[in-house]
């Protein structure tokens, strides 16, 4: 059995949203393979196999993750239990804390044990980037990200907002983001798994999606792959996700809810099309992008991944949003888990 909250999602199967951001755009979000093996190499490299959901993953050999750090697959975990304040959470997430980054011990916000880690964004104007980021080292080729997480019922924002988790390769720079430069195939790789809301007549938080620095990006700033196919900005030209992509339909999480958000990066081959992003909500396999070139040099690694509460312009309201069992993996983690 898993351990979620009922997949009462939305999900909408839309046309087209108009509107634009700081990063690039608005679309709407609209329409599914479900997918067997889903481990990786030695080295993190992922073979090009149908994709696991479900309870097919390391977490179900764990109950409620206990032990799950050990997995030999498994290169961190986290579930916030050992802090005694937000102070501390640089001895395991060693790539920076970034602003309102604190420890939670509210019950009804904590999702398994005592603890969670929140986030905190003020009502302002201002641009403000929480964040809590961990060093791959060796860096990897593929890797799995799997992080419990929930809005807060106040969460009101239109345009920038990078309010996931990511997965990188070398986009960051001696500890500073890099955006609006563009991604070449030489310097750099960024994959957020996020909501995005172009404009206020949108649902809230937003329509799932990848916010994606890649070599064929369309700006400066990163593509957003929705997983009907679409790809903002210039929603009109179809996304290069080979002939076998499978359109599945757009998705809003609820407010104030807590969700399994699963992110999986499998850089390509250089000089083939064999890299691969997928997502997952609650074990199921939402998004799966194929065909896709996100390097052009085998030293583009996966170097870095990390949690986000970003905010453009939050003019609305504070706002919180909480993160519970987070695991890095090789292989497909799916689910917290319990016989």
């Amino acid at each position: 059995m898993r351990i979620t909250s009922s997949l009462t999602m939305m999900v909408m199967v839309a046309a087209l949203l108009a509107g634009c951001g700081d990063d690039g755009g608005a679309t709407t979000p609209d329409s599914g393979t479900p997918p067997s093996d889903g481990s990786a190499d030695q080295d993190g490299s992922l073979p090009n196999g149908d994709l696991p959901s479900g309870d097919q993953g390391i977490a179900s050999h764990y109950m409620g993750d206990q032990g799950i750090g050990g997995d030999d697959d498994v290169i961190f975990f986290d579930d916030f239990e050992a802090y005694s304040s937000g102070a501390e959470l640089g001895q395991n997430w060693n790539a920076g804390v970034y602003h309102n980054a604190e420890i939670e011990t509210a019950a009804g916000h904590v999702f398994a044990g005592s603890q969670s880690l929140r986030f905190t964004s003020p009502q302002q104007a201002q641009e403000l980037s929480n964040g809590v980021a961990r060093a791959v080292s060796p860096e990897l080729d593929a890797l799995f990200l799997r992080f419990y997480s929930k809005f807060d019922p106040s969460f009101d924002v239109v345009g920038s907002s990078h309010n996931g988790g990511g997965i990188s390769s070398h986009y960051f720079v001696n500890g500073n983001a890099t955006p609006g430069v563009p991604a070449d195939g030489t310097n750099k790789f960024l994959v957020e798994y996020e909501c995005w809301r172009g404009e206020t007549g949108d649902p809230n938080p937003g329509w799932l999606n990848n916010y994606v620095y890649h070599p064929e990006q369309r700006d400066i700033w990163g593509d957003h792959f929705f997983p009907n196919g679409d790809v903002m900005p210039n929603t009109s030209i179809p996304g290069n996700f080979g002939p076998d992509f499978v359109a599945r339909p757009n998705v809003v999480p609820e407010l104030d809810r807590w969700y399994a958000y699963e992110l999986m990066v499998k850089a390509n081959t250089p000089g083939i099309r064999d890299g691969r992003i997928a997502f997952w909500l609650d074990g199921e396999l939402l998004a799966d992008f194929k065909n896709l070139r996100l390097r052009d040099v085998p030293t583009l690694t996966i170097d870095r991944f990390g949690l986000s509460l970003h905010i453009g312009s939050n003019v609305n309201a504070e706002t919180r949003k909480w993160y519970d069992n987070v695991v890095a993996a090789r292989s497909y983690i799916g689910p917290l888990y319990a016989p």
